[in-house]
């Protein structure tokens, strides 16, 4: 079928279409205008907006915590589909098909399962698979593992982890690697409980620099297009901005990637010790061109910590509100549920100003990613109030009217009159994660690219806007009309797929035999295990 779209603002950085014109699809591609200019159907998108379909790099839409976060808080997620016979915990509360039609209706296409545990991949696929319309992928979890610290402790040679790496990445069917608080969770099993980025993990002798340094060269070396991925020590504690600059200093050239930057840009000034660094922060992203950030934004109401650092969520369990949570330890990461209110009281004002302060002193939009840490900073469902804080000043100054004037004082928000543009958004949540991840075939509306669109009807109320899509098209296929789901379809889970190395999976059947008594079969799975027709999409590594 051949699609119009006429009429709207395209809005398209990749490929330089800034300005009123015709989007054409053919079947699942964007194509060139046909000679005959005849369309079997045609959309009109006068006083549209017309995007790709965006992209979300950081969202918690998929495994264990999220399963466990539903059954923890049923009060607060009307169970509204039956439960299915396979996987009968994807639809406990805000179920996966849920995620999927509602992140739809905002225009994305794409999301990132940014913290999936290795040995947890069929479950975490297999509710993924359950999803519908958008297309997924998920980043796999290394650096509080005893193999890969056993490694680095007896200095194997970086080969001999890079061949770790891919197995980890290949049989897990990521599309990157996190690592989380690296070293603390191994640290946490010998009684630890605050760990910082030089401190040394008990019985392993590595420090957290030495885990994240050495990953970070084997992503490297692999040619994994998603810089490593970076949940820095001392998340969400006064002074966590002096890890965040270690940190960032710890780049040296080579990319890397940090997470939920806003939960790190804490300084100790005032009586209650808790300020903001955002400027020192967004200065040192400025300044250092290898560094890429996602945000963590904080709105305020309702929601849950969800997160494999097990170390931090074991010390936040005393702020839990509601007062119940959930704190797993085991192999690997471990984990934690917490459930967290944000007030406007002073520290939740200061946390919502910090991350605006980031998204706005931060210049560069290829550089900085749109996320909530969803639902840790808030539920995703929260960005079109996102996206309006960030282009209109006057909407900030009224929302900062009503929270903590106190608070404030701590932060540059109120002296920022910077306002995000239409192609900056289409930047920051298109075209730069998709280049992030190594997507080519989307971000973008060129001839060749995946039909992902979005359009939307402009107006005054920009929260409405973004929350309403007019049209968005899945692989060409309308799956949206007026803020409605108009078709369902199954997306896919991206992944890379490294050929892995034959002595490396000789060792690693060797240690799980002896480790677990089982063998490495049980750690791995087929294709056909995700029930659905082609669940996998293959992206190709950098050469």
């Amino acid at each position: 079928m051949l699609t119009r779209i006429t009429g709207g603002e395209i809005v398209d950085p990749v490929n330089g279409r800034i300005g009123q014109g015709d989007l054409w699809i053919e079947d699942e591609t964007i194509v060139a205008a046909p000679v005959d200019g005849r369309a079997d159907r045609t959309i009109d998108a006068s006083g549209c907006v017309v995007m790709a379909g965006a992209i979300d790099i950081h969202s918690h839409i998929g495994g264990g915590n999220v399963n466990t976060a539903r059954l923890l808080l049923p009060e607060h997620h009307a169970a509204h589909a039956p439960r299915p016979a396979n996987t009968p915990l994807s639809n406990a509360g805000w179920s996966t098909f849920e995620t999927g039609c509602l992140y739809a209706k905002m225009g994305f296409t794409t999301v990132v399962e940014p913290a999936m545990s290795p040995g947890s991949a069929l479950h975490t696929h297999l509710e993924l698979a359950d999803i519908p319309i958008i297309d997924k992928a998920t980043l796999a979890i290394l650096g509080n593992d005893d193999f890969l610290l056993s490694m680095i402790r007896d200095n194997a040679s970086p080969q001999m982890i890079e061949d770790y790496v891919a197995w980890t990445v290949g049989s897990s069917r990521a599309l990157g690697v996190k690592v989380i608080n690296a070293g603390a969770a191994a640290a946490f099993k010998e009684n630890v409980r605050t760990f910082s980025f030089d401190d040394v993990v008990p019985f392993y002798g590595v420090s957290s620099r030495r885990i994240v340094k050495t990953l970070q060269a084997a992503v490297t070396s692999l040619g994994v297009p998603h810089p490593l991925h970076v949940h820095c020590n001392n998340l969400g504690a006064s002074g966590a901005a002096e890890t965040a600059a270690e940190t960032i200093a710890a780049a040296e050239g080579v990319p890397m990637h940090l997470a939920h930057l806003q939960f790190y840009s804490y300084g100790t000034e005032g009586k209650r010790k808790f300020s903001s660094e955002a400027a020192r922060l967004a200065e040192l992203v400025n300044s250092t061109p290898e560094i890429t950030i996602d945000i963590g934004q904080v709105m305020f109401g309702q929601t849950v910590t969800i997160s494999s650092d097990v170390l931090r969520q074991f010390s936040a369990r005393g702020s839990a509100n509601p007062k119940k949570t959930v704190i797993f330890d085991g192999d690997g990461n471990g984990g934690g549920v917490v459930p967290y209110r944000y007030g406007k009281d002073f520290y939740g004002s200061l946390q919502w100003a910090i991350g605006l302060e980031l998204f706005l002193l931060i210049n560069d939009p290829w550089r900085v990613f749109f996320t909530t840490d969803h639902p840790n900073g808030a539920p995703f469902t929260a960005y079109p109030d996102l996206f309006a804080l960030l282009m209109s000043r006057d909407a900030r100054k009224e929302a900062a009217a009503g929270v903590s004037q106190k608070a404030l004082s701590f932060s540059t928000l109120g002296s920022i009159e910077r306002e995000y543009t239409f192609e900056e958004i289409a930047i920051m949540t298109r075209a730069a994660p998709a280049k992030l991840l190594g997507l080519k075939d989307r971000g973008h509306l060129g001839a060749g690219a995946l039909a992902d669109v979005a359009v939307y009807r402009k107006g005054e109320d920009i929260a409405q806007m973004f929350r309403s899509a007019a049209f968005v098209f899945k692989n060409g296929d309308l799956v949206v009309r007026n803020g409605e789901i108009e078709n369902y379809r199954w997306g896919k889970a991206l992944r890379l797929n490294p050929p892995p190395d034959k002595a490396m999976v000789r060792r690693l059947d060797a240690y799980h035999q002896e480790r677990y008594g089982l063998s490495l079969d049980w750690f791995d799975f087929p294709d056909s295990a995700i029930q659905r027709e082609q669940p996998f999409g293959e992206v190709s590594c950098n050469t």
